[in-house]
């Protein structure tokens, strides 16, 4: 695939997958849509063959970085406290970086790294998406892309694992 050929199908492939996961969020009124899923949208398109990228590693990432994230607030007392970005407390750093120890501890030890993960766990420890059903919609906007990955990459040839990266 030529340089432009490529810039262009990874230009369209992430816009269109955030196209998606954003109806989807305005039809279902939950936050599907993040930050760290552009990260994620990057990798898979980018870097398809890269460990960090399959759908294995991009989930269960997540995943970590999501019960890392409710771990350092649960940690820290601050499961109900509201986000605040402009004034953070000892709290707040410590849920922070409670989260993202244990989510890169655990990306480490599970041989699942997918970095994107790191911005996740973050979202999540400070606050900003933190309640059950908020919890629910990251997990659901993670398969979502997930699954567009999978289907994109496929239906355009380009080599994707469907679950696990290759051994090497």
């Amino acid at each position: 695939m030529t340089r432009i050929r490529r810039t262009a199908y990874v230009a369209l492939s992430s816009f269109g997958c955030i196209v998606f996961i954003g109806l989807c969020a305005i039809l279902s009124g939950a936050p599907l849509l993040f930050p760290s899923l552009g990260p994620t949208a990057f990798l898979v398109f980018t870097s398809p063959g890269a460990p960090g990228a399959s759908p294995r590693n991009t989930v269960l990432g997540h995943l970590a970085g999501v019960l890392a994230g409710l771990t350092g607030l649960a940690a820290t007392g601050l499961l109900s406290a509201a986000p605040d970005l402009t004034h953070p407390s000892l709290a707040r750093i410590g849920a922070a970086a409670v989260a993202l120890g244990l989510t890169c501890a655990a990306m480490a030890a599970l041989e699942i790294p997918h970095p994107p993960a790191g911005a996740t766990t973050l979202i999540i420890a400070l606050g900003l998406l933190h309640t059950a059903p908020q919890i629910v919609a990251v997990l659901a906007g993670v398969a979502l892309i997930a699954l567009l990955a999978v289907v994109i990459n496929k239906l355009f040839g380009v080599p994707y694992p469907w679950w696990r990266p290759p051994r090497w």
